[in-house]
């Protein structure tokens, strides 16, 4: 063996960190023993974990989406302003300790990535508290008055009589959380942030829901919260007595405080619909150009300016087009491409049917897609989640307003499945030669497998396993819509001319989420926009557009994940050519390092090239 080669392939992989000091006009070596390295690493590590289970105890909503049950169980979350700043007075402390305390070159390699990621989003917290009202606590997406029943049914599991009188005592506090809600929204809106006009209807339509049925009105059907709470304790090994004491006290707590919470948070929202507008964009906020620039940036992780990703847009939409045709040529269609979007729209073989029956058909199938692809894993991964998915419709309460199809992940220790959701309320924007790309980003190999793996991983501190970054997590989603094709999957031409149009759809969100917020477009502009370049229906468009309004910048993360993630495997490739370079291994990369800015996931693949490179070298020279 070339002995050149062999130290410097044990340097690469010895965290041996070397301190120079002047004394005496000697220079002094010092060497951080491997023994001092993983006693200081593993100090910090359980800083980590310390700061991490500071959280879950400060998060009773928290500590329910991990699966744990405390006596906080019967408790929501504390969302005053006042508790944001007491938060972040904490990041200014943790940032203190990483700063003082720390010393970075006696940590291992896993431990000095860890602190990095911990200072870089705690630096971030501090310098975006200016911006901590620039959102719309209630909207048409992600807005309490549908989050918080939605958690009680997906989330509050009850499994024996104590959790059904948690749930009960979460309704009763239901009138308190929404007091904080109402507060919150009343300083945003002194701080001129009120969510535009066509907002409201939506997030009345929703509130005026959940608090339709019996017990709160006369008619045969039951109020979604109720039925849910009868539903789950139906299951329980009680009494008639116990189960009829339970459902006379959770109508009560509907009756009192639930029906309360939504009348005097209806009350304010119509008086606020007064004073709306149909401004739409982030620019008519004070301050409004700063902070959707750093939005991007949040949720890029890049440095990509509004006009650079409205022009990278641009020119993806004209590439996918270009791909469109192709797929027009081989099925030797004759017409315009707007022609074939119309074709594609309006032929019935497309869609299941707008009804019970088609939409079990649209499940049953979308769980075979997941299946199969579940048999095809091997081929691609290493690492595979040890966590099950199921697949659901969206809850009809819901549905009307939610997105076209999501994820919700499960807990670490498998009780709750990972849930791939698809929105079944309207049929039309649900065609099915997009059930495979939707199927293969949102559920397997795309999120669940990504956030399944992260919780799973045994080597990261828990605020790695748990913690996300949007342009990394939905990158990787859309580069699964792609991933499967490259093992034949997609053979339908029409349904590989879905995947393209979900390419698409991302691409448009470049140009329609900095147009709105960057150039000042109109809502009605952003939806021409999707409606003239994409085959999906208006709703699908309508719902689009005003995503974008109420989440300016999130958008952007899809396509500018999936770019980076592709740039990087082009490159991982030529560097090692086909034959050293494995799909898997490149996957394994990807996945087993938890969430990670793209910049921090660019170090980590060429890491990993090299150190195969070197692998290699050392192989041959022996």
């Amino acid at each position: 063996m070339n002995k050149s080669k062999f130290y410097l392939i044990i340097a690469s992989f010895l965290f041996l960190t070397f301190s120079c000091k002047e004394e005496n006009k000697e220079t002094e070596v010092i060497v951080n023993t491997e023994e001092q390295i993983e006693e200081h690493s593993k100090k910090l590590n359980a800083w980590f974990e310390s700061q991490f289970q500071e959280e879950v105890a400060d998060s009773p909503m928290m500590q329910t989406y991990l699966g744990i049950k405390t006596e906080d169980y019967a408790k929501w979350d504390n969302i005053s302003s006042k508790k944001e700043v007491e938060d972040l007075e904490k990041a200014k402390n943790r940032l203190k300790y990483l700063k003082d305390s720390v010393d970075v070159s006696i940590l291992n390699k896993e431990t000095l990535l860890s602190y990095k990621l911990m200072k870089m989003d705690l630096e971030k917290t501090i310098e975006d508290f200016q911006y901590r009202f620039y959102n719309y606590p209630v909207n048409q997406l992600h807005g309490m008055q549908a989050e918080i029943p939605a958690f009680l049914i997906n989330m509050h599991r009850i499994e024996d009589k104590s959790d059904a009188e948690a749930y009960i005592s979460r309704l009763s506090e239901m009138d308190e959380l929404f007091t904080q809600l109402i507060d919150n929204i009343k300083i945003r809106e002194k701080n001129g942030i009120i969510p535009p006009k066509f907002v409201f209807a939506k997030v009345l339509n929703d509130s005026r829901n959940l608090i339709t049925g019996k017990p709160f009105d006369a008619s045969n059907e039951e109020s979604t919260l109720l039925s849910d709470f009868k539903g789950k304790i139906e299951k329980l090994e009680l009494s008639e007595e116990e189960k009829d004491s339970l459902i006379t006290t959770v109508e009560k707590a509907l009756l009192d405080n639930v029906k309360p919470a939504y009348v005097e948070l209806v009350t304010m929202l119509e008086d606020q619909q007064q004073r709306a507008t149909v401004d739409d964009g982030a620019w008519k906020f004070p301050k409004g150009k700063a902070f959707y620039e750093n939005a991007l940036k949040r949720t890029t992780t890049t440095n990509m300016t509004a006009e650079e990703i409205h022009q990278l847009g641009l020119d993806e939409v004209a590439r996918i087009h270009k791909e469109m045709k192709d797929i027009m040529t081989q099925l030797k269609y004759e017409g315009t491409l707007q022609d074939f979007f119309k074709f594609m729209k309006e032929d019935e073989r497309f869609y299941y049917s707008n009804d019970e029956e088609g939409r079990a058909g649209y499940l049953k199938r979308a769980i075979g897609l997941i299946d199969n692809m579940k048999s095809r894993l091997d081929e691609l991964f290493i690492t595979k989640p040890k966590a099950d998915i199921v697949v659901k419709a969206v809850e009809p309460f819901r549905e009307k307003s939610a997105g076209k199809a999501f994820y919700q992940q499960g807990t670490p220790d498998g009780s709750r499945p990972g849930t791939y959701y698809a929105n079944l309320y309207d049929m039309e924007a649900m065609p099915k030669y997009q059930m495979e790309a939707l199927a293969y980003h949102e559920g397997i190999p795309g999120h669940h497998m990504q956030i399944s793996i992260a919780q799973e991983l045994e080597d990261i501190p828990k605020f790695r396993k748990f913690g996300g970054y949007q342009a990394y997590v939905e990158g990787w989603g859309l580069y699964n819509e792609f991933l499967p094709k490259e093992i034949g999957l997609y053979n339908d031409p029409y349904s590989d001319f879905g995947r393209l149009a979900m390419e698409l759809w991302r691409a448009c969100r470049l140009v329609v989420d900095t147009g709105i917020h960057a150039k000042k477009w109109t809502r009605e502009e952003g939806i021409k926009y999707y409606t003239d370049n994409t085959p999906n229906a208006e709703s699908d468009a309508i719902k689009m557009v005003e995503r974008h309004i109420v989440m300016p910048g999130q958008a952007t993360a899809y396509k500018i994940g999936m770019n980076k993630i592709l740039e990087l495997r082009e490159k991982a490739r030529l560097k090692l050519g086909n034959e050293l370079f494995d799909i898997k291994e490149f996957h394994d990369v990807i996945l087993t390092n938890g969430a990670v800015p793209l910049t921090v996931l660019e170090d980590l693949v060429n890491e990993w090239v090299v150190l195969k490179s070197k692998s290699t070298e050392l192989d041959e020279s022996s």
